[in-house]
């Protein structure tokens, strides 16, 4: 039990005088409310995210697993709507220092990858949801989405979402189409599956 003695006596030194009677159930209800609240925080954590098959497959679609040789194996490409052509893809959307012209690896390699580099997506959305109210579809779409732009916390969209106004965050997809200031059909063509899928009970 919350030893309450401590709280009064600070209070009634910042005072410099007593309580009244009104004063002392007030305060005695305040302390009850917050160790009520306190309680329930604790108890409360918030909810684990896992990537559902909706996400994986929306991902898999968009990323592809292209430029697949004869012998089966399959080499990285340039981005195709950067000027320089980075950063250079492999597999499932795999770019990293460890990818550029000449990267060959096995299907298996590119699964792998994928396994590791979703989960840090994951990770990253879950971690700036924390308990905001959020779907297994909008998840899904959103850890999609901040696959392939990186940028979720710092978009309008993000915002919106942990906001709870999701008809004006699903409306926020169709404004990432852009590549080096270009739109690309691509990228619209992504951003009206996530946002379907945003939207889909």
């Amino acid at each position: 039990m919350l030893d309450r003695k401590p709280i009064f006596d600070e209070v009634r030194q910042l005072l410099g005088r007593g309580f009244s009677r009104e004063e002392v159930t007030r305060l005695d209800a305040a302390i009850d409310r917050a160790a009520i609240d306190g309680a329930a925080n604790r108890n409360t954590a918030p909810p684990a995210y896992r990537l559902g098959q909706a996400g994986s497959a929306l991902i898999r679609k968009w990323e592809g697993c292209a430029r697949k040789r004869a012998d089966g194996r399959i080499e990285a490409y340039p981005d195709p709507g950067s000027t320089d052509g980075k950063p250079w893809t492999i597999g499932w959307g795999s770019t990293g220092a460890d990818i550029g012209p000449g990267t060959v690896w096995t299907q298996e390699q590119c699964d792998t990858r994928f396994t590791a580099d979703v989960q840090r997506f994951v990770d990253a959305v879950a971690q700036f949801l924390g308990a905001a109210p959020t779907t297994q579809n909008q998840f899904d779409a959103l850890v999609s989405f901040h696959y392939n732009t990186g940028a979720l916390a710092s978009s309008t969209l993000g915002k919106l979402h942990k906001q709870g106004r999701f008809v004006a965050a699903q409306a926020e997809f169709a404004r990432w189409i852009y590549n080096d200031r270009k739109p690309l059909n691509g990228l619209r063509s992504r951003r009206a599956d996530e946002a379907a899928l945003y939207a889909a009970p």
